[in-house]
């Protein structure tokens, strides 16, 4: 039987041009038999093994290759979100951006953990943040923020060689991200236990 996720994705349509291919067949369990199962999903370059509850959307903007949804863990009311992009050039660089992500929380008790690890795709770096997110609303042009307090996000930025640069990030309540967090990571193949703490320079 095909996924609830996987019906989703055949029928989705998505704006022209846009680099996206979804391979649709490959639905298993992991190999944890308590874990998830998943359904492969291909961005540009980028290979996917995504939990089958995480739904996947039309992207909000042209700046976004895809979104999921993810659905919010008992005591959150919010569901989370995952975010894939990717720009010319790298996007401007890896502490630029960590710098940036870390921006998006309000100083006041924010907590920022940055590491470096590998991944089946090549290096990541990943900023881990909780606090008080300010999360935009509205037209990206506008600039508009509303502070969500008790959230975390998982930001990626995975160099894939020869190929691009990829941002991944997944954004949502406390619980709900730390539940997801386990899967965010094998779904891009990365190693936790190779991660070490990466300071920006």
């Amino acid at each position: 039987m095909i996924s609830h996720l996987a019906c989703h994705l055949a029928k989705a349509t998505f704006p022209a041009g846009l680099a996206l291919a979804v391979l649709i067949g490959s639905i298993s369990p992991a190999a944890d038999k308590d874990a998830p199962k998943t359904i492969d999903v291909k961005v540009k370059d980028l290979k996917l093994a995504v939990p089958a509850d995480w739904t996947q959307e039309e992207p909000a903007s042209s700046m976004r290759l895809s979104q999921f949804k993810i659905p919010p863990v008992e005591g959150d009311e919010e569901a989370a979100e995952l975010v894939i992009s990717s720009f010319k050039g790298g996007g401007g660089g890896v502490d630029p951006n960590l710098k940036r992500w870390i921006g998006e929380f309000a100083a006041e008790g924010r907590k920022v953990k940055l590491l470096k690890g590998d991944s089946k795709q090549g290096e990541y770096y990943l900023s881990d943040l909780t606090g008080t997110f300010n999360k935009r609303v509205g037209p990206f042009a506008a600039g508009k923020t509303t502070p969500v307090p008790g959230s975390r996000a998982l930001g990626v930025i995975l160099v894939v060689p020869d190929k691009d640069v990829y941002f991944l990030k997944l954004v949502g309540p406390e619980k709900t991200i730390k539940t997801a967090e386990k899967a965010f990571k094998s779904s891009f193949g990365a190693d936790p236990e190779k991660e070490e703490a990466y300071e920006l320079k």
